[in-house]
């Protein structure tokens, strides 16, 4: 799923830099409005998971209020999802089925309390999450008229 992650964030780079500031920004009626703050939001989420499961990792600034305004633009957004996919791969590629016993607990913002889940568990949520954001881009693309990326997994590059 980590591969899957940086084959559909590289898929989508080129199509939301071709488009105009105005139209990333423009309010599709989506949860986080429009397709840059959605990717931001994105981006966010999963450096905040990423901290949670690898307390080495730095938390982002802000809450999920916040998480829309992470990047100013979709350059510097690409940026920083380039970097932050190879930190998730690097992460998923040491994975071990150990490592996915126990529990984790976090404080969550959303909830406004710490949380305790079992730790497979929020790893299976921390890529579902991806894809359902994921697919919010895809139809705001659709909408907007453009080529949103091919997303089935059979069709994933084996060197992706």
């Amino acid at each position: 799923m980590a591969r899957y992650n940086a084959w559909q964030n590289d898929q989508l780079k080129p199509v939301l830099e071709a488009m105009s500031p105005g139209d990333l920004a423009k309010d599709r009626g989506a949860f986080f409005g429009g397709l840059l703050a959605t990717a931001n939001h994105l981006l966010w989420a999963d450096t905040i998971w990423l901290s949670r499961f690898d307390p080495s990792m730095p938390a982002p600034e802000g809450g999920i209020p916040e998480s829309v305004d992470l990047h100013p633009t979709i350059s510097s957004w690409a940026a920083d999802r380039f970097r932050v996919d190879g930190k998730i791969r690097f992460w998923a590629e040491g994975l071990r089925a150990l490592d996915l016993k126990g529990e984790l607990t976090w404080f969550s913002g959303a909830l406004g309390r710490e949380v305790t889940a079992p730790m497979a568990s929020t790893v299976m949520h921390f890529f579902n999450h991806q894809t359902h954001h994921r697919g919010q881009l895809h139809a705001m693309l659709t909408a907007a008229g453009q080529k949103a990326p091919v997303s089935d997994l059979f069709i994933m590059p084996k060197e992706a």
